[in-house]
């Protein structure tokens, strides 16, 4: 009997294509190229953890961001839970941007 082994690469793969399909509402560039994702977890049961920040603590879309990124991730198959985790350690900042969030924004 062989044991099936989780390919994380292409499991990330795709979490990071949905990612990209998120924006936020008050800058026109997706919240993985903002860098507000980051980090993502993936363990064997299949359980994804995403931890992200906000623009800002105040960030209007505070309630329903995180809410979105959750259920849009579990639409992914073959998935068990997805948990998606707040932090402000560290302090969201330009420099997390991508260079194409930047270029896309002007900043370059």
């Amino acid at each position: 009997m062989e044991e099936t082994t989780i390919d994380t690469a292409d499991l990330g793969e795709k979490i990071v294509r949905v990612l990209k399909t998120i924006y936020d509402p008050e800058i026109p560039v997706d919240i993985y190229e903002l860098g507000l994702i980051y980090d993502v977890f993936v363990n064997e049961e299949y359980d994804v953890r995403i931890l992200m920040t906000l623009t800002t603590p105040n960030c209007p879309v505070a309630e329903t961001l995180p809410v979105e990124v959750e259920e849009k991730i579990k639409s992914i198959d073959g998935l068990k839970d997805v948990e998606v985790e707040i932090t402000f350690d560290p302090p969201w900042s330009q420099d997390l941007m991508s260079e194409e969030a930047k270029l896309e924004l002007g900043l370059l």
